[in-house]
């Protein structure tokens, strides 16, 4: 039996960031790298294919979260993806997306535990994640006609 051994990869935070911005020199920023973590700013129009370059070629195995913030001018979608096998690291990707029509491409095709995720977000914020093979609400009615999260929601009623 073959062990998995954490962090065993060769590339840094630092160095996998360079490899980005040289791979995606347009529509993608990064706002700050380390050893062990990458912060960056990506166009959503080509979210899918970086996640695609992540995982094949920079090893990122793991998705720990995908959710949305509303910023009120705009919505935003944010993904924290990380690298066993590269220095354990995490990379958090922001994607701001249309206020009133907040669309950007599943990566659940790529990532199975992107499920969920993306599920949680659409119902609570409203982010339609395109390509999705089952994107409906998780927590309230199918039937609920607004986004709770949202900023603009307005609660009625009540004591």
């Amino acid at each position: 039996m073959t062990l998995f051994r954490a962090g065993t990869g060769t590339l840094t935070g630092t160095a996998m960031a360079e490899r980005m911005i040289s791979r995606f020199p347009e529509g993608l920023s990064i706002s700050s790298s380390s050893a062990r973590r990458i912060c960056c700013k990506a166009d959503g129009a080509f979210l899918l294919e970086l996640c695609k370059y992540l995982k094949e070629e920079l090893s990122f195995e793991h998705v720990s979260l995908v959710s949305g913030v509303d910023m009120v001018d705009r919505i935003q979608a944010v993904y924290h993806l990380t690298s066993y096998t590269n220095s354990l690291c995490l990379i958090e990707i922001v994607v701001d997306l249309d206020r009133e029509k907040p669309e950007i491409d599943s990566i659940t095709p790529l990532w199975g535990g992107a499920n969920y995720h993306e599920r949680e977000t659409y119902d609570m914020l409203g982010i339609v994640f395109k390509g999705h093979p089952d994107l409906r609400r998780i927590f309230l009615p199918e039937d609920t006609r607004f986004f709770p999260l949202r900023k603009d929601f307005e609660l009625r009623g009540g004591p």
